[in-house]
């Protein structure tokens, strides 16, 4: 970011206690710091733990992860149990965190989360071309080769060998603070 989102002013640099050099508007007086997006991906397991949900979309053949931006006022938990209802119709029971990474190309902070589903019954929306279970030692052969995909994939397939079900959070309380 090089210039004042707010009135414009090309943005200098200035020491902002422990957070250092820090762009500032001499303009406005303020720290001007770096915004982005965020989201949240997910490893979606069947209730038995063996089985991964993949999806198609945008008319492309690759096998992906169900994804989705966090809309404004929502914590990734939310956003985490509306995208899969919202592309697959699946009811989450426990969620585990997995992994977080940075993508450049759409300026998006990704979280991405291992969940266990009530059911393997998915049903496709409008948002889905198609969705396909695969067994956990296949699904790192399906999934988008090179992708940020495959890179949580992988992730979840060190984890998901040592984890139970307990190790599952089941608190999907929102939090106003």
């Amino acid at each position: 970011m090089n210039y004042c989102p707010t009135c414009g002013t090309k943005l200098i640099t200035k020491i902002d206690g422990i957070d250092g050099e820090t762009p500032y508007c001499d303009t406005c007086k303020k720290f001007v710091y770096p915004t982005f997006n965020s989201a949240i991906s997910t490893i979606i397991l069947n209730p038995a733990m063996d089985h991964i949900l993949l999806i198609e979309q945008y008319q492309s053949k690759a096998n992906i992860l169900v994804a989705g931006y966090v809309m404004k006022g929502e914590e990734d938990i939310t956003t985490l149990k509306r995208e899969i209802k919202e592309e697959v119709d699946l009811n989450i029971t426990g969620f585990y965190f997995n992994d977080c990474a940075y993508y450049k190309k759409t300026n998006t902070l990704l979280h991405n989360y291992i969940v266990v589903t009530d059911s393997m019954d998915y049903h496709l929306t409008n948002e889905v071309d198609e969705a396909t279970w695969f067994p956990l030692d296949q699904a790192k052969e399906m999934i988008k080769p090179h992708s940020l995909a495959e890179h949580f994939l992988l992730e979840a397939l060190k984890k998901i060998p040592h984890l139970s079900k307990e190790d599952f959070s089941t608190d999907f309380s929102e939090r106003i603070y």
